[in-house]
């Protein structure tokens, strides 16, 4: 399966929050030998949520959402998702209980009693109403789960909450997807005074001989170091990753290209 992640919430897009999901994620991903696919950032637009969120739930890959699943009004993901599905939302059993349990405990923490029917309780339960069909995701930090809906999995933006949230879902949900992941690598080597256009049929040589191994170039203008050159390597299955760039060091070779350190990952 393809991974894709969806980054969700005007104050990523405004500057106001640096997102910290992408590169963590990347690190649970890499963990289990898996790696993303893709990515995108959306703000707190239900319109522009629910056509992305259509094309996820129909894309067959497994997709992480974070974010806007809250009860204010300017969270609007889980709308979106339902709209998206063509269903109604509606309170699930498992969720209100877990609410309900959350807010017996802020009620015991605060030393005043439990009234379920006080509007804020009834305001709270609202982050239980999922796309109806929905199974919730555990949370560990304050018993408010999140959702999934098929291979799409819905998760709040606090990084304490959505990071043991995702693993859960991995470890839990697709085990076997990491148990069959091919070992993945990357070698590369700093090429200097050359540019990317003379390389090209080198990569172009390297991508169609090896099954398995992606081409890549990385040029910089002004590294402190190595001032301007190409990072090129290949990436993929453990495997096929050895040949390739045995090949690629050769052709750099033959064409009397000037290198600097290699790198491996």
């Amino acid at each position: 399966m393809d991974i894709g992640l969806i980054i969700v919430g005007d104050e990523i897009l405004s500057g106001k929050r640096q997102d910290k999901h992408l590169s963590r994620c990347i690190d649970i991903l890499n963990a289990r030998g898996l790696t993303l696919t893709w990515a995108r950032y959306l703000g707190d637009d239900r319109a522009r949520l629910g056509s992305a969120l259509r094309e996820a739930f129909g894309s067959g890959d497994l997709v992480f959402s974070c974010g806007g699943i809250g009860a204010t009004p300017d969270d609007h993901t889980r709308q979106a998702a339902a709209q998206a599905l063509g269903v109604p939302l509606a309170l699930h059993p498992e969720a209100r209980e877990l609410i309900m349990a959350r807010m017996r405990e802020m009620a015991a923490e605060q030393g005043r009693p439990f009234d379920p029917e006080h509007p804020d309780n009834r305001r709270r339960l609202a982050m239980g109403e999922f796309p109806q069909g929905a199974r919730i995701v555990p949370n560990p930090y304050n018993r408010i789960p999140g959702f999934s809906v098929g291979d799409v999995h819905f998760v709040p933006g606090f990084p304490v909450m959505a990071w043991p949230m995702i693993e859960w879902v991995l470890d839990t949900r697709y085990p076997d997807l990491a148990a069959s992941a091919m070992p993945q690598s990357e070698r590369s080597v700093i090429v200097l005074g050359t540019m990317e256009a003379v390389l090209t049929p080198l990569m172009e040589e390297i991508q169609a001989r090896f099954a398995g191994v992606r081409v890549f170039s990385l040029p910089s203008v002004d590294h402190p170091q190595w001032g301007r050159h190409i990072e090129l390597g290949v990436k993929g299955r453990e495997d096929a990753v050895a040949p390739a760039y045995q090949a690629l060091r050769e052709g750099l070779a033959s064409m009397g290209a000037r290198t600097g350190p290699e790198l491996a990952r």
